[in-house]
């Protein structure tokens, strides 16, 4: 059973005791998930699904509040990959649904189900906190979803027009989740992205149980999350002061084998010979190696040091190497010169 269907479970299971909470939460199932029928021969109400548990709560809503005969069926829909079950939950009679419109505040000025409208919720009905909370609930049970908090955070509503859109998220934002608006195709979703928020929308709607279990998956996420991290910057550090060290162990050899160490100022000569010796040493070691010691930007400094004058050194050999090539070369080219005029001048007496 994925996350959300968790979550469904538990908030279908929930009955309000007050019977202006079950109007709020029957608002929002019909306005989310239910239709209003006006047509000739099968005026009513009618609210369709594909999950039995919302079905069931709703024929539970609607029998508790209304002492109503309620009509539920199954269809199932079969397509090549899997077979949907579609329950519906219907009431037929043209004064009972008049009745139920007149509660949830979703009649037209005629009283009539052709002037019915299930835009949004009046403001009567979501006026008391708890009746917000009943609400959110129905909206999420008859639209909306939770991603596997193992994965992602993402919790969403989705509504079939804008304003209806904009009502649930003001409703959401007097409990203090910021949730956002996205359209979607011809739909617009609420919904939220941050952990922490959707544990506040759980706690909103009632799901406890759902919530300790996303706490849980957070606090594992947030310790490996935090482990990975220290290790990358860890092996980052380690390979950053491993590199060093190479590159510093080449330049004092260079040093050592062109010039010397006896060539070098003691103090620079002194930390050569401690990063030959130990190349694996922190700076923060080879400082207190020294006598007496030194900090790491002494250390720094002097090895910085002795890698500028590497670089000179090897700079000084490159010249030296180009100038004796260009010497032997030019020489070459003199004892070529010279040859050719010899040969000419043997060629001369011989005519």
């Amino acid at each position: 059973m994925s996350f959300s269907s968790e979550v469904r479970q538990e908030l279908s299971s929930q009955i309000p005791s007050a019977r202006h909470c079950r109007l709020a939460e029957l608002a929002a199932l019909i306005g989310m998930s239910g239709e209003i029928l006006s047509k000739e021969g099968c005026p009513g109400i009618k609210i369709r699904t594909e999950n039995l548990l919302v079905a069931r709560k709703s024929f539970t809503l609607l029998q508790k509040t209304f002492n109503i005969r309620v009509d539920v069926s199954v269809h199932v829909h079969r397509n090549e990959k899997k077979s949907d079950r579609i329950y519906t939950v219907l009431v037929k009679d043209t004064e009972t649904a008049q009745k139920i419109l007149r509660a949830l505040k979703m009649t037209g000025s005629a009283d009539s189900l052709a002037d019915a409208h299930a835009d949004t919720a009046d403001d009567l009905l979501v006026q008391q906190p708890c009746c917000r909370r009943a609400y959110i609930r129905g909206a999420f049970l008859g639209a909306g979803s939770i991603s596997n908090p193992e994965k992602s955070y993402h919790f969403e509503i989705v509504c079939s027009t804008l304003d209806r859109a904009k009502q649930l998220q003001l409703l959401i934002h007097s409990f203090g989740p910021d949730a956002k608006i996205v359209q979607r195709k011809s739909h617009y979703i609420v919904y939220i992205k941050e952990g922490a928020q959707i544990v506040d929308m759980l706690n909103v709607m009632g799901a406890h149980v759902s919530l300790m279990n996303l706490e849980n998956i957070r606090i594992v996420r947030e310790m490996r999350n935090s482990v990975n991290r220290k290790v990358n910057c860890e092996a980052a550090n380690i390979n950053k002061t491993v590199n060093a060290a190479v590159r510093q162990t080449e330049d004092i050899r260079t040093l050592r084998d062109l010039v010397g160490f006896e060539q070098l100022p003691p103090a620079l000569a002194d930390i050569a010979q401690l990063r030959l010796e130990h190349p694996d040493a922190s700076l923060k070691e080879l400082g207190e190696m020294l006598k007496p010691p030194i900090g790491k930007s002494g250390v720094n400094h002097r090895l910085r040091k002795l890698s500028f004058l590497a670089e000179q050194v090897r700079q000084e050999k490159g010249r030296r190497n180009y100038y004796d090539k260009k010497g032997n070369h030019d020489s070459a080219s003199e004892r070529a010169g010279s040859a050719a005029g010899s040969d000419a001048g043997a060629g001369g007496q011989s005519v």
